[in-house]
Formats: structure tokens, sequence, C-alpha cells
């Protein structure tokens, strides 16, 4: 299953020239993380969002309040077809093999020569990649392998 983890941060900028002559500054941030039991997340990648030193610049026309939000979404894992996985590999030239059909039963009513042959791996058909791959979406596979 996969868990959603959610960073947010608003920052604004507010400047009034009446006042003071150095701008205003303020952070608001509200992180949510949602894992599930089985999982571990560590949050070392926060110090990247909330920065140490903090220096601002403001101009004196820009009287408008402004504000932006950043948003960090977990990815969706692939599934991999575990029983695809186990009939289909890939060669070290990115080519999809398959081991040939017909040597599951009846083996005494076959020669050797024929046994050898069904033995052997063979390529998938290039109109058949689209639905291995598929199936098997972390394969490295080239499709401009000849």
């Amino acid at each position: 299953m996969a868990s959603l983890s959610m960073a947010s941060v608003t920052v604004s900028f507010c400047h009034h020239p009446l006042r003071s002559s150095s701008p205003k500054f303020s952070l608001r941030s509200s992180v949510n993380f949602a894992t599930s039991l089985a999982s571990s997340h560590s949050i070392s990648g926060l110090r990247a969002v909330f920065p140490q030193k903090i220096s601002t610049v403001a101009s004196p026309n820009s009287q408008k309040f402004q504000s932006f939000t950043v948003f960090a979404h977990k990815g969706y894992k692939l599934k991999t077809h575990k029983a695809s996985a186990k009939r289909f590999r890939v060669t070290g030239r990115g080519k999809i093999v398959r081991r040939r059909s017909g040597k599951q039963h009846l083996l005494a009513k076959k020669n050797n020569k024929r046994k050898l042959r069904l033995s052997k791996m063979t390529e998938v058909n290039r109109s058949d990649y689209d639905n291995v791959i598929g199936a098997l979406p972390y394969l490295k596979v080239n499709r401009k392998a000849t």
C-alpha cells in the first residue's frame, strides 16, 4: 500500500513603508505525514525545506501581500505481475525472452531432439512487448535491440 506524505510551506512577505524601514517576514508551516505502520520514514529532507538563514530583499514598489505554497507528494509505486516475472527474462542486450511451451507432460512421446528444442529460450514478438512491459514495469527493455 502506498503511503501519502505531504509537506506544506507558506511564506509571506509584507512591506509597510509607513511603519518601519525594514520589511516584515513571516514563515508559516504545517507538516502532515501519514504513514502506514509497516513503513519507516526519516525526515532528513526537511532541512532543505526549512533553511537555517533566511535573507529577504523587498522592493519599495511591492506593497501587496505575496504568498506561495509548496506541496510534495510521494509517487505511486508500480506493481509487478509476479506470474509474468517468472515467465519472462531480459537478456544483456535488452531483448525479452521466454521458454518454449510443450515440456510439461507426456515427455515419453517426444524424442530427445524435440525436448532439447523445447527447453531453449525464444524471443518474444515485438507486438507483445507492450503487454509484457505493462505487466513488468521495471524491466530494462531496449526496444531498438535487433
